[in-house]
């Protein structure tokens, strides 16, 4: 098989199960975390609570501009584009304007941002550096597959945008208006995940925290938080499963 084939398969079958790496980024962090919290050498282990807890703060306010940029990608693209589909590829145009038209892969810009903030709570430079490269070398290959996907697909109508528009490092001054208005329904439908997993995750590290260093400076705001997200998750949920409140046409 030569090697853009080959490429391309990687791609698609990291494509279907690409929501196995976070479980497994989790996995490590948790694993990191808790040398982290035991290290004596580490630059955080006799930071005062108040220091770790500006930190988290400043980690997680990471994490909420990734989920925004998702939130605004989302809230942005007609039906089936920008979708959470794993079994296939799918589009029915390409999208071209709105952040589409300063970089081709909003949506993985955003979960990059997203789990930095996650990979930076974990208190250890190398598995940041480790998180990037392993999330560069897995999301290009299901960058180049869906690429390959929609350049069949639309022909010159993509390349033509393509050869404009980066891959991943966004470019603001090529910025073009989204024709499509902004829908707040389709937003928290896809992205309401997101929101509650970023503040149960961060819930979790503070409390593996705590216990691995025998204290008791809970974050009980962040908890409080998190419960909140996890009620609005259950509210959403709800109503898209048993109502047509969050539908719109087209979208």
């Amino acid at each position: 098989m030569a090697l853009q084939e080959q490429f391309e398969s990687h791609g698609n079958w990291l494509f279907r199960y690409r929501g196995v790496l976070p479980m497994i980024i989790l996995a490590a962090g948790i694993a990191v975390l808790i040398y982290s919290k035991t290290d004596s050498s580490n630059f955080f282990y006799n930071k005062t609570a108040q220091e770790i807890a500006w930190y988290n703060a400043a980690c997680i306010l990471i994490c909420l501009i990734g989920l925004a940029i998702r939130v605004y990608t989302v809230g942005h693209t007609p039906a089936n584009t920008s979708g959470r589909n794993t079994t296939k590829q799918v589009a029915d145009n390409v999208n071209q304007t709105g952040i589409y038209s300063i970089v081709r892969h909003p949506l993985y810009v955003g979960n990059f941002v997203m789990w930095l903030g996650i990979a930076l709570a974990v208190y250890n430079f190398w598995f940041v550096l480790t998180f990037a490269l392993v999330y560069w070398i897995y999301y290009e290959r299901i960058m180049f597959a869906e690429e390959q996907f929609l350049r069949r697909k639309f022909g010159e109508a993509y390349t033509g945008w393509a050869a404009k528009t980066p891959a991943f490092i966004p470019n603001v001054k090529l910025f073009t208006k989204s024709q499509v208005s902004f829908s707040w329904k389709k937003a928290l439908k896809q992205e309401k995940n997101g929101l509650v997993a970023l503040f149960f995750v961060f819930s979790l590290f503070d409390v593996i925290g705590q216990v691995v260093r025998g204290s008791h400076d809970y974050n009980y705001i962040l908890y409080g938080i998190c419960m909140g997200t996890i009620i609005m998750y259950g509210i959403l949920r709800y109503l898209k499963k048993k109502t047509q409140l969050l539908n719109e046409t087209g979208r």
